[in-house]
């Protein structure tokens, strides 16, 4: 299955819904292109809904880290949203679930980014 990324601008934060597979290949590298372009046009405030996502590997979780190390150099954030039970799980084992900030609700989620700004 290919990924899909639907991309939505909610007032400075910017939303993209990834359905799919998060996998080596052409899935992460369209990852990895759509957060730098939007990094490259000013969004820095970038957040993840992975609610769809029904599968992710070793190269998809390299991908949002470094998506997340890009957004931070330039001034940004990277933060997930809607985090599958799997996926969850393998935030938890690899001890990125204390890297990333995770949430279950888009409006929390939105207001956690100017807070941060404040």
């Amino acid at each position: 299955m290919a990924i899909y990324i639907v991309e939505k601008a909610l007032g400075d934060v910017t939303l993209l819904d990834i359905r799919g597979r998060v996998i080596l290949g052409s899935e992460t590298e369209a990852l990895r292109s759509k957060v730098r372009d939007l990094l490259a046009a000013g969004r820095r405030w970038i957040l993840l809904d992975l609610g769809e996502v029904s599968y992710i590997d070793s190269v998809g979780l390299s991908t949002l880290v470094a998506c997340y190390t890009s957004a931070r150099k330039q001034g940004g954030d990277v933060k997930l949203l809607h985090l599958p039970r799997g996926v969850h799980q393998l935030l938890q084992i690899t001890r990125l679930s204390t890297v990333f900030e995770i949430y279950d609700d888009v409006t929390k989620a939105r207001q956690s980014f100017q807070e941060a700004a404040s």
